[in-house]
């Protein structure tokens, strides 16, 4: 099962989370069939959407788009303070690797463009921010996020390694920011662990990543866990949704279903499931919407 674990230094200078994103990562590849680069890709954002809806309260859901202008186009994910997301990216067949390492390549092709967020509090006003991709790694993207427009100075590390196969073997990251009091000797000193930690995909190929992670980012200093909650890829589609999405269209268009189709099939993007609307049910709109 995948977690979230928050954690936070006994000082109460720094917080950290850590999560074990697996089965997330695994399910998104199996849905989409992304091939390698395009399930690092989508799967470093679910982990990045899952840290920023684990840090909120209430209701509210948060989109993630990562938006650049090469190889993988557009990268959307959808997260919940339940533990829940979803997400798809919209070119699944990106497969680059170095030659000599094998090493999965995400920056080169993710290109120039945006990190966006949108929050919805349920007030009917969500609230948006952009920063600019300054690597297209989406990990680093996503720390400059939270330094620029939250204001809150923060290290990230988010991966996905994959089998011989090409299929995902272990998927997680974690967030680590100075809260505030926190005094320029403590911040030098995690600066300085952080920057001397393995690689993370040593520490997430390790036998306890979670583990593995707090110590690293803890090292000597004293931290306690204040809560651990399950993650998950899930979609909240229903036929029911896209009948109302149908309902706003003009009748022409539904008539022109009709006619030229025999009725009409919508497939969610993020998870792939298909749903038929027969002739019945699309005459049904029509005359609901007379």
């Amino acid at each position: 099962m995948d977690k979230i674990i928050k954690s936070l230094s006994v000082s109460g200078s720094f917080r950290a989370f850590i999560l074990d994103s697996t089965e997330t990562v695994k399910k998104a590849q199996a849905l989409h069939g992304t091939l390698s680069s395009s399930t690092v890709a989508l799967g470093r954002t679910l982990i990045a959407n899952q840290i920023l809806a684990g840090n909120q309260k209430g209701d509210s859901k948060i989109t993630v788009k990562v938006i650049g202008d090469s190889s993988f186009g557009h990268i959307i994910s959808v997260a919940d303070t339940k533990g829940h997301v979803k997400g798809y990216i919209q070119n699944r067949g990106v497969d680059i690797k170095k030659t000599a390492s094998g090493e999965v390549l995400v920056g080169p092709f993710m290109g120039n463009g945006h990190f966006v967020t949108i929050t919805d509090y349920g007030t009917g006003k969500p609230y948006t921010s952009t920063t600019p991709l300054i690597s297209g790694e989406i990990g680093e993207d996503f720390a400059y996020y939270l330094t620029e427009s939250e204001q809150i100075p923060s290290a990230v590390g988010l991966n996905v390694l994959l089998d011989e196969n090409d299929k995902v073997k272990v998927a997680g990251g974690f967030m680590v920011q100075a809260l505030p009091g926190a005094s320029e000797e403590e911040i030098a000193r995690y600066e300085e662990r952080l920057q001397a930690m393995p690689a993370i995909s040593s520490l997430l190929a390790s036998d306890n990543p979670s583990q593995a992670l707090l110590d690293a980012i803890y090292g000597d200093e004293a931290y306690k866990c204040l809560s651990e909650d399950s993650l998950s890829f899930s979609c909240d589609c229903s036929k029911e949704r896209f009948r109302s999405a149908l309902v706003s269209l003009p009748v022409s268009d539904l008539e022109d279903m009709i006619t030229e189709d025999q009725g009409a099939e919508i497939v969610c993007q993020f998870c792939q499931i298909a749903y038929q609307f027969s002739v019945e049910d699309l005459e049904e709109i029509i005359n609901d919407k007379a």
